[in-house]
């Protein structure tokens, strides 16, 4: 049996779901089965305890693991988390307790472009460089929240895997 924990609205204390098969609907642990139909692109038929709702996805963010939700007159703002996620979290390694120091070329290639510049500060997922490798662009971007301390790339000269591009400091 696969077990998530629900955070519903920032409550404290997770709702723990539950699914005795993959292809069944998640449902609070220790209820019955909830019969779960897709009726939209965003919309679901939700019976749970003889009560029929309407359930409509307002927001989803799969890199929070966030959905938005409106059940009748009501929204909710769900986190679901995993067995993994959630010891990641009570560790506080989610807090940004490894901190990003710098970027290495993933392939060799030439940079065409550098789009940052020592001082600058990043956030996850910020455009860094552009790479061109195998006839391709590759937009190499922040690994995370930093500010740039060194760049070592220089626009039009050919990098090797592994070789240092940014430095954060």
């Amino acid at each position: 049996m696969a077990e998530l924990y629900a955070t519903v609205n920032s409550i404290e204390g997770p709702v723990v779901l539950e699914r005795k098969n993959p292809t069944d609907p998640w449902a609070p642990s220790g209820e019955g089965a909830t019969d779960l139909v897709r009726t939209g692109p965003a919309t679901f038929s939700l019976v749970r305890n003889g009560r029929s709702h309407r359930v409509l996805i307002l927001k989803e963010d799969r890199e929070k693991k966030t959905v938005r939700l409106r059940i009748g007159a009501h929204t909710y703002t769900v986190q679901v988390q995993d067995e993994r996620s959630r010891l990641v979290r009570s560790l506080g390694l989610d807090k940004g307790a490894l901190k990003v120091t710098e970027i290495k070329a993933p392939m060799p290639g030439l940079v065409l472009n550098v789009l940052v510049a020592p001082g600058d500060t990043v956030t996850k997922n910020d455009p860094v460089l552009v790479l061109e490798a195998m006839k391709m662009e590759n937009v190499i971007k922040a690994p995370g929240d930093a500010v740039v301390s060194m760049v070592h790339a220089v626009k039009g000269k050919a990098v090797e895997k592994g070789q240092l591009l940014v430095t954060f400091g």
